[in-house]
């Protein structure tokens, strides 16, 4: 027997208009529908619709981790200072982690992510070979101090999270369960009615080496992502990489100043000279743990600073402030160069390969210069890609021009290796008697995230429209409003419930039909049965929330439809 719930006594109040501070469709609908509600920025509270959705993506990732052999375990969110530390996390992490002490001084943080908890765990439980490989998995709140929490339940400062790590002897063993693990989220997003894409990715401050995101394309999502329509090539922008082409061997003229007054921009440049952007060299200036480097990339495209940040990492990378130039006679601002930066580390793109000439720079106040030559005139110190990737850039793959789109990650698997393995000494004893360094992998699930892509992704102009795997109930029965009608609802929810089917049904006494029928489109479960004008006799109405299509029912073959 299912659950009946009746909206007369059911916390549930919703709203005709969108929330002031709305920005996005899933935070306006799913605070308009009652299923959630703002405690503080960043911080929300579940309320009854909200957490039978929020537990039924969780029942779905449990089922299907626990399907592969994982192993659920719930560990503190609460986590002392001291493992984050030795893996160096306490810093990388930056303003983001949520530190505090307690009342005898002594440090703790929130858990963003449980790696070092993982690993202390399975050192203590594990000692041989034997007792590998192992995947454990927890479905736990999770915390970032987010600078700018937004997009309601999307971006915030507390939300829930499916993490779990897999411990192996050997990189074949981690390779094999990575796999069933991306094997594992295509059946939980699948199951979900996630629309989805699989990306290559960068591993940031989790670490390791292989690593791809699984995004949910929304016009919400904070990711931008490209894929290729000629082949299967999709990443996370900041994991796309430039091959640089073969440079054609030119004799270049030499070096050559120009008068060029009050041009400190790419753009005051270009119109000065008549020269597109593409033919200048933009030189930015950013500090790298407090050292000034420069970034040298084409004049038309602009420096990726997430990018730029991956490739430096652990270091900690920030623009220059007109503070920094103080001091600097070499460093002319708006009229920087690489020739000449005697005392500076020249980063660039591989787009300034050796033996590519450009207008830059000539360390002079209105003054720049052409014909100058990577590897005659200046020397790049490191080559990194660093550009924003842009639609119409080639594809690393096949050269075909890629499209850009924007997404909400809802997944990440990382092959981390030996990373934290190696910050505390996990070993176990091998086939041959000896110690062997175990390797893991680290895997999440945004799992209210996933709640949040679902109404981006399913939401129409009416409100939420819910899959029936996740919906907060299988239909939604509504009483038009007199007593008779009242009556039929109640009597039919109860047997839908009798059969275990999930009934929300709307009984709510001084309410107009109008509002009921409103209420039934925002609320978004997947099937509505109306007792209305013909309740007398005992014909109701069904409608499919997704599709529109209605067809009148008797009291029984509406209970055969909606329990076959």
């Amino acid at each position: 027997m299912a659950q009946v719930q009746r909206m007369s006594r059911l916390m549930v109040k919703t709203l005709r208009d969108d929330p002031a501070d709305a920005e996005t469709l899933n935070h306006k609908l799913l605070v308009r529908a009652g299923y959630v509600r703002r405690t503080a920025a960043g911080i929300w509270s579940w309320l009854p619709l909200g957490k039978k959705v929020l537990e039924n993506v969780a029942r779905v990732v449990r089922e299907e981790m626990d399907a592969m052999g994982g192993q659920e375990v719930l560990l503190p969110a609460l986590l002392p200072k001291e493992p984050y530390e030795a893996t160096g996390r306490w810093e990388e992490y930056g303003p983001e982690l949520f530190r505090l002490k307690d009342r005898k001084g002594a440090e703790y943080l929130l858990g963003p992510t449980h790696e070092e908890i993982f690993t202390q765990l399975v050192k203590d439980q594990c000692s041989s070979y034997k007792d590998l490989p192992v995947i454990l998995y927890q479905i736990q709140a999770k915390y970032r101090d987010e600078a700018r929490p937004r997009a309601g339940i999307l971006r915030g400062r507390e939300f829930l999270m499916k993490d779990s790590y897999s411990f192996d002897t050997a990189d074949e063993g981690l390779a094999q369960s990575y796999a069933l693990h991306r094997e594992a989220y295509i059946k939980i997003f699948n199951r979900l009615g996630l629309d989805h894409r699989i990306v290559s990715a960068v591993s940031g401050a989790m670490g390791g080496s292989a690593s791809e995101e699984f995004l949910a394309p929304a016009p919400a999502g904070e990711d931008t992502f490209v894929d290729c329509p000629a082949c299967d090539y999709a990443a996370n922008t900041e994991a796309v990489t430039f091959v640089a082409p073969a440079v054609e061997s030119v004799e270049h003229p030499a070096v050559e100043e120009l008068d060029t007054p009050d041009t400190p921009t790419i753009e005051s440049l270009a119109e000065h000279l008549g020269v597109p952007a593409s033919a200048t060299l933009k030189n930015l200036l950013v500090k790298v743990d407090g050292e000034i480097v420069a970034v040298g990339v084409p004049g038309d495209r602009e420096v990726d600073l997430g990018k730029l940040g991956e490739h430096l990492a652990p270091a900690v990378v920030e623009l220059v402030t007109a503070e920094d130039f103080e001091g600097r006679d070499d460093l002319v601002r708006g009229y920087v160069g690489p020739q000449g930066l005697e005392k500076v580390r020249y980063i660039a793109d591989p787009r300034v390969a050796p033996g590519t000439a450009w207008i830059t720079g000539a360390n002079k106040i209105n003054t720049h210069a052409k014909n100058v030559v990577a590897g005659r005139d200046f020397e790049v110190d490191d080559y990194f890609d660093v550009v924003v990737v842009e639609e119409g850039d080639p594809c690393p793959s096949c050269g075909t021009g890629l499209r850009l789109d924007r997404a909400i990650e809802i997944g990440h698997i990382f092959q981390l290796g030996r990373k934290y393995a190696d910050a505390f000494q996990l070993d176990v004893l091998g086939r041959e008697g000896k110690p062997v360094r175990v390797t893991m992998g680290s895997y999440g699930i945004g799992v209210s995230r996933a709640v949040a892509a679902l109404a981006e992704q399913t939401a129409d102009a009416q409100g939420l429209c819910w899959p029936k795997e996740i919906a907060p109930a299988d239909v939604h029965v509504v009483a038009a409003g007199k007593a008779l009608q009242t009556e039929l609802a109640l009597d039919v929810a109860e047997k839908l419930g009798a059969a275990g089917v999930r009934v929300l049904v709307d009984d709510r006494a001084g309410v107009s039909p109008g509002v009921k029928f409103t209420d039934a489109e925002l609320i978004g479960v997947p099937q509505i049965l109306v007792a209305g004008r013909r309740s007398a006799e005992g014909v109701l109405e069904l409608k499919d929330r997704k599709t529109g299509e209605r067809e009148e029912l008797t009291v029984e073959e509406a209970i055969a439809r909606l329990t076959a």
